[in-house]
């Protein structure tokens, strides 16, 4: 028993979205980004309650984020193929159809998974082709996936194709908050007794949906409202012309949703800051943020109505796509296929009884990364097969095609053994860490040298936003280090992070260090060090002792980690503390000469995997 949708406090915006998914999933999915704890999945599994679903509620299915792309797509069924059947076992899409499909922590999920999903929401059609089997059935499903902007954006072509995106927050009001918290305890004493008392409202929300939906395709939009939607689009700084179809479909349901057969200004003005506000950015780390067009609420302010048209256009020229036309030859009203419409060509006669039981690795074991990931999950997009006697991701069709060759020649019934098994590589893409260790004292500042670091960050930053990277900032000065910047995906904060990096006071190297020693055991899957100082760090650690030597005693507890450092010391005499701390971390030395945000940038790129090297196989 979920909670019930009408009764959740405040959240108007998110409602609206889903509501407005709910009489149009051709909008695109829900994008809803904002701090745990803010109702997000409460709300979407809210929905799947109002939804229409015959006597049955409609499903609402949860994308665990160690799903492999066979779980979410389907894959062949293969206890019928070992009986001769070739026939497809439902995935999560197949569960999902008229329904909600949720992805919690969206961004945390593999680029080709998210990709796959967008695209079926999008047509409404799940095709696979697995294992020779070739089969569609549809797809049509509400997408929600939520985020936590601190813990990484998603890619900007995965967010243009959301098609709409809210962002949530708990409420500062404290009688609001105790509000949710009154009802919350109320359902969770009886939760079908307060759903009853609900009961009325979420029948009425319930028959306002399926109305809408039987309205929308005679909603109509007036020619001058959709130049109007064309003209907002273009000066939000909008290239896409995706946000002017998601607004355009947007605005029709809002209509249909409030009983109307005419989409008005007051719509446009609506739904626009759902379908743009996740669209205006075209690159966030240009100052500004990078958003080429004007502010989105100026610009609606601005809307007026637009002037009556002697020649009204047609109704419907950029309406709902049309349904395609049946083929005889495909499953019927979405249904998954069966024996009978299943390539029966390629049917082929088995015993399972000469199937030995195989026991295959992959089994939960060690955490790595997110804790719902399992350190053996097989994630990533299959590039070939190969032979192994315990393979973590069975090639099911190669294996039976091995075995049944085996047992056609020997003339022998069908039996699988370990020497017929082959398994699946895939390739995963892994992002780049680089942990900047940055000397922010006094002579730093004066010698102008922070610019060369931000800019090297800047640079990095700027590959993150478009790849799966992280950078991490760790400052000293005065005293003490401190961690400015955890690993991040996040361009925003470790722009705001770099651009405010203080400079002054002495130099705790030894503390940096080992500050930085701490954050890299931290995390198992290693990072790129990189120091930038001149090397004449005076500030002990607690307890006192020789400044130098615990700098260079912290440096050697880092060695085999791969490292850089960059030597900013100036003037004729030098020290060369630099170099001998480089020599004790095992890591080369880059000379004042060669220090320069650009030259810098390319001296890390130059340490970190390239764009086609970042792809690891895995079983």
């Amino acid at each position: 028993m979920s909670f019930p949708f009408s009764a959740i406090v405040g959240q108007d915006d998110l409602k609206l979205a889903l509501l407005l998914l709910a009489v149009n999933p051709a909008v695109g999915g829900v994008l809803v980004r904002g701090d745990k704890g803010s109702a997000k999945s409460t709300t979407a599994r809210a929905l799947a309650e109002l939804m229409p679903g015959g006597e049955e509620r409609a499903p609402f299915v949860t994308l665990p984020l160690g799903a492999t792309e066979d779980r979410v797509i389907g894959t062949l069924d293969l206890e019928r193929a070992l009986k001769g059947e070739k026939a497809l076992q439902r995935g999560l899409i197949a569960q999902a159809h008229g329904g909600v499909l949720y992805i919690d922590e969206v961004n945390l999920l593999p680029d080709h998974l998210v990709d796959v999903l967008l695209d079926v929401a999008a047509m409404g059609v799940n095709r696979v082709q697995r294992e020779g089997l070739s089969a569609e059935h549809a797809a049509v499903f509400s997408l929600v996936g939520t985020m936590n902007p601190e813990e990484g954006n998603l890619r900007p072509q995965f967010l243009d194709r959301f098609g709409l995106c809210v962002e949530v927050a708990t409420p500062d009001d404290p009688r609001e908050r105790a509000e949710i918290v009154r009802r919350r305890v109320r359902y969770e004493a009886d939760p079908h007794a307060y759903a009853a008392g609900w009961q009325a409202e979420q029948d009425a929300l319930r028959r306002a949906l399926h109305d809408a939906r039987v309205r929308l395709p005679g909603v109509e939009l007036p020619d001058g409202l959709l130049e109007t939607i064309s003209a907002l689009c273009r000066s939000f700084g909008v290239r896409s012309l995706r946000a002017d179809l998601v607004l355009h479909r947007a605005t029709r349901a809002l209509a249909a949703l409030e009983g109307r057969e005419t989409v008005t200004l007051e719509d446009v003005k609506r739904a626009a800051p759902l379908v743009l506000a996740h669209r205006g950015r075209q690159n966030p780390l240009q100052p500004g943020g990078g958003q080429d067009g004007q502010d989105l609420d100026e610009l609606l302010d601005g809307l007026q109505p637009p002037p009556p048209r002697d020649v009204p256009g047609e109704p419907g020229e950029l309406g709902e796509p049309q349904d395609p036309e049946p083929q005889d030859n495909g499953p019927e009203d979405g249904a998954l296929p069966t024996e009978t419409d299943t390539h029966p060509e390629a049917t082929f006669t088995a015993s399972s009884r000469g199937v030995a039981r195989i026991e295959l690795r992959g089994a939960p074991g060690e955490q790595s990364g997110r804790s719902s990931l399992s350190q053996g999950a097989p994630r990533g997009r299959t590039v070939r097969e190969r032979k192994n006697e315990q393979p973590g991701s069975l090639a099911v069709s190669t294996t039976l095609l091995s075995a049944a060759d085996r047992a056609a020649r020997a003339g022998t019934p069908l039996s699988v053994t370990r020497d017929d098994l082959y398994e699946r590589v895939r390739e995963e893409r892994t992002g780049v860490r680089v942990l900047f260790v940055v000397d922010a004292s006094g002579s730093m500042g004066a010698r102008a040298r922070m610019e060369a670091v931000k800019g090297a960050a800047l640079g990095l930053l700027a590959d993150a936003y478009a790849r799966r990277d992280e950078v991490g900032v760790i400052a000293f000065r005065g005293v003490r280090a401190e961690l400015l910047l955890p690993f991040t995906r996040d361009t925003d904060t470790a722009q705001r992070a770099l651009q405010q990096l203080p400079t002054g006071g002495r130099t705790p190297l030894a503390h940096a260090l080992t500050l930085a020693g701490e954050v890299l055991h931290s995390r198992q899957d290693g990072a790129l060090l990189v120091v930038l100082t001149d090397g004449r760090g005076n500030v002990p650690l607690p307890g006192g002792g020789d400044a130098w030597a615990q700098t260079l005693s912290a440096a050697a507890a880092l060695a085999g980690t791969p490292a850089l450092v960059l030597d900013t010391e100036t003037g004729v005499v030098r020290a060369g503390r630099a170099a001998e701390l480089a020599r004790a971390l095992g890591a080369e030395c880059l000379t004042p000469e060669a220090l320069s945000a650009e030259t810098l940038t390319l001296a890390l790129r130059a340490r970190t995997p390239s764009a086609a090297a970042q792809y690891r196989g895995t079983p």
